[in-house]
C-alpha cells in the first residue's frame, strides 16, 4: 500500500530524496520488480521516456513536460543505482562527468578562447570532442554516431560529418539526381525478385532522401511525422465518408477508396 502521508508531505522533495527512494526500491526488502532490473532490461525505458519528453515539448504542455522530465530523470537515477551496486560508477560520477564536459567544451565561456557565433561554438565543440574521443580520422567520427539512433537521424548525422571532410554534393540537385538513380535501381531489383537486393536498394533510396532533406535544411524525422499525421487525417476522412455511404472498406475496390481519398485531399 502506498504511504499517502509520505507521498503528500508538504515539503518539496529534492534530488537526494529521489536517490534514496531508488536505493530503497532496490534494497533486499524493496520492490521485487525494481530489484530484478539491469541496464539491459530497462534500456528501452530510457528511449520511451525521451520520446515522451519530446511529445510534451511538441504539444506545448508545460505540465506534461515537467512530469515526463521527471520520468526521464528517474531512468538516469535507476541506471546510476544499478551501476553503483556493481561498484562501477554512481550518480555523483554522472554529475561530475557532465559538469567537466560542459566546462571543457565551452572554453569561450570558462576559458579565454573566442566564439561569437553559434556556428563557431559548434565547430569548436566538434574539435574538442574529436580530441576527447581520440578520433583521428573522419571515419572515426562517422563510426561514433550511435547505431541505436533512429535510422533517419543516424543517416543525417553521418552525412553531416562526412560533409565536414568535403565529401558532399555542391547543391541539392546532387541528391535529387541520386534519388532518381536509386529509384531506378530499386525498380530493377523488384523485377529480379531479389529480396536482399530490394532491401539494399530501398535503404540506398532512403539514405538519398535523407541527404536531400539535409540540403533543404528540413528535419527528415519531423517531415515524416508530418506526412504520417496528414495520412491519418485523410484516412479518417475516407473512413467517415465510407461509413456515411454504408460501405465496408475492406470490401471496396481500390478505385472506390481512391475516389474518397481524392475527395479528402481536396478538403
Amino acid at each position: 500500500m502506498v504511504n499517502i502521508m509520505l507521498a503528500d508531505r508538504k515539503e518539496p522533495y529534492r534530488l537526494e530524496d529521489l536517490l534514496e527512494i531508488m536505493r530503497r526500491l532496490r534494497a533486499p526488502d524493496g520492490c521485487p520488480w525494481d530489484r530484478e532490473q539491469d541496464h539491459r532490461t530497462i534500456r528501452n525505458n530510457v528511449l520511451e521516456e525521451a520520446y515522451e519528453v519530446a511529445d510534451g515539448i511538441d504539444r506545448g504542455d508545460e505540465a506534461v513536460l515537467c512530469e515526463e522530465l521527471g520520468d526521464l530523470l528517474l531512468q538516469v537515477v535507476f541506471h546510476a543505482q544499478i551501476a553503483q551496486e556493481a561498484d562501477s560508477f554512481c550518480f555523483a560520477d554522472v554529475v561530475d562527468g557532465i559538469c567537466r564536459k560542459l566546462i571543457l567544451r565551452h572554453p569561450h565561456v570558462f576559458g579565454d578562447t573566442v566564439a561569437k557565433t553559434s556556428d563557431a561554438v559548434l565547430d569548436q565543440w566538434d574539435q574538442i570532442k574529436r580530441v576527447e574521443k581520440s578520433q583521428k580520422t573522419y571515419t572515426d567520427t562517422l563510426k561514433s554516431v550511435p547505431a541505436a539512433f533512429p535510422a533517419l537521424m543516424r543517416a543525417a548525422k553521418v552525412q553531416k560529418r562526412a560533409s565536414k571532410a568535403g565529401f558532399d554534393w555542391p547543391s541539392a540537385s546532387g541528391p535529387m539526381g541520386k534519388i532518381s538513380e536509386e529509384l531506378d535501381e530499386l525498380s530493377a531489383a523488384l523485377e529480379q525478385d531479389n529480396r536482399e537486393r530490394q532491401k539494399e536498394e530501398l535503404g540506398d533510396l532512403l539514405f538519398s532522401v535523407v541527404n536531400l532533406s539535409r540540403f533543404l535544411k528540413i528535419d527528415c524525422e519531423e517531415a515524416l511525422q508530418a506526412a504520417t499525421d496528414k495520412f491519418i487525417g485523410r484516412f479518417e476522412a475516407v473512413e467517415q465518408e465510407a461509413d456515411a455511404l454504408g460501405w465496408d472498406m475492406p470490401a471496396c475496390t481500390l478505385d472506390a477508396l481512391d475516389q474518397l481519398w481524392q475527395k479528402a485531399k481536396q478538403k
